[in-house]
């Protein structure tokens, strides 16, 4: 029998099977689906008075200082980052990243109103928070997409140099989370401490180089 010829290169990116891409209902359904999950964990940071690190963090940062909406706070703050993206990552990969940055702005906002929460333990906020977060995280880093800010600087360290994204987000949000210090007391910043490397662990586990597949 006369051996099967091999798919062309760029229809299997040097894989031995063909490489699926996403729809825009892919990408739609993922943008919905990653900022809930980052939402609904950063619904239980704010309700037992965690931070996060990342540009999130930030504008969690901002809103306990000034009491200013959490929302506009986070696109606000992510409006620099977006050239960054643009540049490096490309016209779809911004595009996206606005949208779900507005999206997630957009969910915290409203979702104090959806959902009633009369007692949450911080460290329940804590773990499952930080893995709702990186949970949605690797769902809109695996449709070329993030939260902007430093999202997209560690995507594009990932694919230009190989280092894992969650090795380096880690580093980012400690120095943010020890920025945070005289806004918390130890507790809540030890928690939040829990928090950011239970969401970064899961973005170095689960998202790395040659993990995933699907552009």
């Amino acid at each position: 029998m006369k051996p099967t010829a091999p798919p062309p290169p760029d229809a299997t990116h040097g894989l031995p099977f063909p490489v699926q891409r996403h729809t825009w209902l892919d990408d739609a359904q993922a943008l919905l689906t990653g900022t809930l999950l980052v939402a609904l964990g950063l619904v239980l940071f704010r309700h037992a008075g965690l931070v996060t690190g990342g540009t999130v963090g930030l504008a969690f940062l901002a809103h306990y200082a000034s009491g200013l909406p959490f929302g506009p706070l986070v696109f606000a703050i992510n409006l620099p980052f977006y050239a960054l993206a643009w540049v490096r990552m490309g016209t779809a990969f911004t595009l996206k990243t606005v949208l779900a940055v507005a999206l997630l702005g957009a969910l915290t906002e409203a979702m104090p109103h959806w959902i009633g929460l009369r007692h949450v333990h911080p460290m329940f906020a804590a773990v499952a928070g930080g893995l709702l977060v990186g949970v949605g995280f690797i769902i809109l880093f695996r449709h070329r997409a993030s939260l902007g800010g430093f999202n997209t600087l560690v995507l594009w360290l990932q694919e230009r140099f190989g280092w894992r994204a969650g090795v380096v987000q880690l580093g980012i949000d400690g120095a943010i989370l020890l920025a945070s210090w005289p806004l918390l007391d130890a507790p809540r910043l030890a928690l939040s401490v829990l928090a950011a490397a239970l969401m970064n662990v899961t973005l170095a586990i689960n998202h790395r180089p040659g993990r995933y597949v699907a552009f």
